[in-house]
């Protein structure tokens, strides 16, 4: 299991609406290969920045299968205007968990 994590920063103002458009996202994700959940997370710190971690089953599952398909403009399509700044993406694997 991969875990993609998207740290993404809001223009100012438009939190909420971004949190309903990522809702309004869940079935693009919900129909793509190797999708496994996801979960939005907001800094309490910087209200204007949050962190999108999604299960991917393998990497090429995002990378390649997500990211070529029509749920990929999708996604970028109702959240992609209200990023202040392109997302920074990594991806990371679980070597210890409790």
């Amino acid at each position: 299991m991969i875990t993609e994590i998207a740290q993404i920063d809001v223009k100012p103002g438009s939190e909420k609406d971004f949190e309903a458009a990522v809702a309004k996202a869940k079935a693009a994700f919900g129909r793509s290969k190797g999708f496994h959940g996801f979960e939005l997370h907001k800094s309490i710190e910087k209200p204007q920045r949050y962190r999108l971690m999604v299960k991917w089953a393998t990497l090429e599952n995002h990378t390649v299968d997500f990211r070529g398909s029509e749920n990929f403009t999708e996604w970028r399509g109702l959240v992609g205007q209200y990023f202040a700044a392109p997302p920074e993406v990594e991806h990371t694997e679980t070597v210890l968990a409790t």
